[in-house]
């Protein structure tokens, strides 16, 4: 079991995420915004962040930049969660320091194996 922080605004999406985080037997912490997201990072250093891409005023890649130039939270996984799918978005997710990229809709199979990966130590 693991702490993960998904950062999310829509409802439906974070109620997917923590439903199927919940059903592999992890711990969720839930955040609205970036703002709240960060702040929920230092405070709690969870395991792995679900990071939405886009969200209201900051958005997800620059979140991401931020929790990895702090050397308290840079070393938390982050898998990027959008519904933009291409290459260019991928490269962009990887840039700003994501470890994983994952499009929306989610897939159980793929989310839980991407998280399985990252929280395992490898690189994906």
């Amino acid at each position: 079991m693991a702490l993960i922080l998904v950062i999310e605004d829509n409802a439906a999406n974070m109620k997917l995420a923590t439903l199927l985080l919940a059903n592999d037997g992890h711990a969720v912490l839930c955040a609205a915004d970036a703002e709240t997201g960060l702040t929920l990072a230092r405070q709690r250093h969870p395991q792995l962040i679900l990071m939405d891409v886009q969200l209201p005023d900051m958005d997800g890649l620059a979140a991401t930049a931020l929790l990895k130039r702090d050397p308290f939270t840079a070393d938390i996984p982050v898998i990027a969660l959008t519904a933009m799918a291409s290459q260019a978005d991928r490269e962009k997710s990887q840039a700003a320091g994501c470890d994983a990229y994952i499009a929306k809709p989610l897939r159980y199979r793929d989310l839980y194996a991407t998280i399985d990966g990252l929280l395992a130590g490898r690189s994906l």
